[in-house]
């Protein structure tokens, strides 16, 4: 890799991405996912959200990435809790409007794409 990451920090950057998309597998996905595939409303918008997602990344310029879509959804998190959003303590509620909670679900679905931590 050439730029800002090389060698030993790059897989350092990409071992760090791969945990923060797992975690939030687990703490979103896990339950999310089948609630869009059991409901075509909830996966139209979690598909608007996806699309949202790449045009912002620009991935038809650049491909999309772990360490890309990972930092796209800390920004997501960190902005949220700057304005007083707060995850929920218990199930979520996926029929329930939560734009913060839906594109989180979205960053989940784009990361089921990318290929796995080898």
């Amino acid at each position: 890799m050439n730029g800002l990451f090389s060698g030993s920090a790059a897989r350092a950057a990409l071992i760090s991405a791969h945990a923060l998309l797992d975690e939030l597998m687990t703490s979103v996905g896990t339950s999310g996912l089948p609630a869009a595939d059991a409901s075509p409303t909830l996966l139209a918008t979690i598909d608007q959200h996806a699309a949202g997602i790449r045009d912002s990344l620009s991935t038809d310029v650049r491909p999309l990435t772990p360490i890309i879509l990972a930092a796209y959804a800390e920004g997501v998190r960190d902005a949220a809790f700057k304005h007083g959003w707060r995850p929920p303590t218990g199930p979520i509620a996926w029929s329930e409007p939560d734009w913060v909670l839906h594109r989180l679900l979205a960053v989940c679905r784009l990361a089921r794409s990318l290929p796995p931590l080898a």
